[in-house]
């Protein structure tokens, strides 16, 4: 640990950001998860603060950014509640096409290499946004953004027809003449 961590006073600002954490949250519940979850984040990331930095805005920082992770995630979440009760509400009985389709788009997706496949998934599916994947999957933004990159770019090869690693790629042919 550094020397400057090993005099950084936590329990002095336990004050200050269960007051910050309670302003944002405005709910008492909420604000000591906050705080908690933004200690374990300051633990976990340590080694980022500056010798000679200010250790109280360090650690509001890292409270204010917890929190607006969390609003764009619950924000992200509710237009996925959404579009699911949209989708149910209009549920149709899938076409034989369309059941032909996802599974063309399912065989494709999962013939993508592990790494493409994981960081496409991550946000296309689960909606991290670069930086949230990025960190999830504990590489540079650039290396996954290249993923991301070529898994699209593969998809997009397999669904023009092409040979995608010497399997055949099957399309939805027109029944009429």
């Amino acid at each position: 640990m550094k020397r400057s961590m090993a005099r950084f006073d936590i329990v002095g600002q336990l004050g200050s950001l269960r007051r910050y954490a309670r302003a944002l949250t405005r709910d008492s519940a909420d604000a000591e998860d906050l705080v908690h979850d933004a200690l374990v984040r300051a633990y976990e990331r340590r080694g980022t603060f500056r010798s000679g930095g200010n250790p109280r805005a360090w650690l509001l920082a890292i409270v204010h950014n917890i929190f607006i992770d969390r609003i764009r995630s619950r924000r992200s979440e509710a237009a996925r509640i959404e579009q699911a009760g949209h989708l149910a509400d209009q549920s149709v009985a899938a076409s034989q096409d369309h059941s032909v389709r996802l599974s063309q788009v399912r065989e494709a997706f999962l013939s993508l290499p592990e790494e493409q496949r994981s960081a496409l998934h991550l946000v296309a599916i689960e909606g991290l946004s670069y930086a949230q994947a990025a960190d999830v999957s504990g590489v540079p933004l650039g290396t996954l953004m290249s993923r991301i990159g070529r898994a699209r770019a593969a998809l997009r090869e397999m669904e023009e027809g092409a040979p995608a690693r010497g399997k055949n790629h099957l399309r939805i042919v027109g029944g009429e003449s």
